[in-house]
């Protein structure tokens, strides 16, 4: 704990000390005892990247890990219990570490790989508090890092996209080229191999996570060029490839289009209404369930555990990324659950070590 636990017990005892050199204070002691004895919230925070705490994505994974802790320890949302602050750009970042660790809070989490260098000035300057960061390794003893295998989650999402696609064209949009959504394009191009190498994949890179109207842009050349199925891991950008792939379900509703979501399930972001009836243009979803490492995170410190200056790392095993459920409206749906189960079977038993760099892949695909 820090500094405010040691005040609190040292004027419980402070108080006990006066109160019995005063004679006659039997029952201001036991008082005081039961304050002294009473638990203090453990609190946590965390700072969002540019994507803001609604993304429907990444941010908003993290920010579900830190309600549902709350809800678990009977906290709510403020400075006594769980809280977040947005980063509108990347000069926020540092700032908001700062602010959140002076309101004292117990752990605070910088959420992305962009924060990692602002994570890293503010552990060492404030050496007292506890940080965790997420998809970075910061190698500071107040610093707890975690790690997810986003590979095995795009695999299973190339699994479903190879068995859904009619032109055999397929599309990849990726936020920007770091190595975590490197291991989510790696980890795709593999899966839609395994299940055939003759596939194509068109794989474009947005340059950010916030550009909804350029992920829309890129999503429709790719539609244009005969892709019908598109798997984004690109964040806020990736909503742009929903209301393409939406607009074009509208506009003619005979054509099979199809998006595949990332990091929560996205599934809410691809209802289009055609004639009084809903259907919806997302297959499936790559789970990256951030909000179950932020919640394991959050109690290990809680309990006194914390893994300050270790990597913990998430797959399928620690059911720390998986596949959302499958569309029914695909005619194969059965087909794809099977072929996915499969295959996440393997995974987990190791049978499978599914590539997480692009040379890994090259290795891969030559098996």
């Amino acid at each position: 704990m820090k500094k405010k636990h040691g005040l609190a017990l040292s004027l419980v005892l402070a108080a006990g000390t006066l109160l019995g050199a005063c004679g006659g204070a039997t029952e201001e002691k036991d008082g005081a005892a039961d304050e002294g004895t009473k638990e203090e919230n453990f609190t946590v925070a965390m700072v969002t990247d540019v994507g803001g705490v609604d993304d429907k994505s990444f941010n908003q994974s993290a920010w579900e890990g830190l309600k549902a802790f709350g809800e678990e320890h009977g906290l709510e949302k403020g400075q006594e219990g769980y809280n977040y602050l947005q980063s509108q750009s990347d000069a926020d970042y540092a700032t908001n570490l700062n602010n959140l660790t002076r309101q004292d809070f117990d752990l605070v989490f910088g959420i992305g790989f962009l924060m990692l260098d602002s994570i890293n000035e503010i552990a060492q300057q404030q050496k007292e508090a506890n940080f965790g960061i997420v998809d970075a390794v910061v190698e500071q003893p107040n610093v707890a890092s975690i790690l997810f295998k986003e590979q095995e989650a795009g695999f299973l999402a190339g699994i479903a996209a190879a068995n859904a696609t009619k032109t055999n064209k397929i599309g990849f949009i990726g936020g920007m080229e770091i190595p975590v959504i490197e291991r989510f394009e790696v980890g795709f191009l593999a899966g839609v191999q395994s299940v055939n190498p003759d596939l194509k994949v068109e794989v474009q890179y947005a340059g950010a996570f916030d550009k909804a109207e350029l992920g829309q842009t890129i999503a429709s050349k790719m539609y244009s060029s005969g892709a019908d199925v598109i798997f984004h891991a690109a964040g806020g950008t990736g909503n742009g490839l929903f209301k393409e792939a939406r607009d074009l379900k509208k506009k003619d509703p005979s054509k099979e289009i199809w998006a595949i979501g990332v990091d929560s399930d996205q599934t809410a972001e691809g209802v289009v209404e055609i004639e009084g009836k809903e259907h919806n243009v997302i297959i499936t979803s790559a789970l990256k369930r951030v909000d179950n490492a932020v919640l394991d995170l959050s109690n290990k410190a809680k309990e006194g555990n914390f893994p300050g200056g270790e990597i913990t790392t998430y797959g399928l095993a620690e059911d720390g990324v998986g596949l959302a459920p499958i569309n029914e409206e695909l005619t194969n749906k059965a087909d794809i659950e099977a072929s996915v189960e499969e295959y996440k079977e393997k995974i987990k038993s190791g049978d499978l070590v599914v590539p997480a760099s692009k040379d890994e892949l090259a290795a891969f695909k030559a098996k």
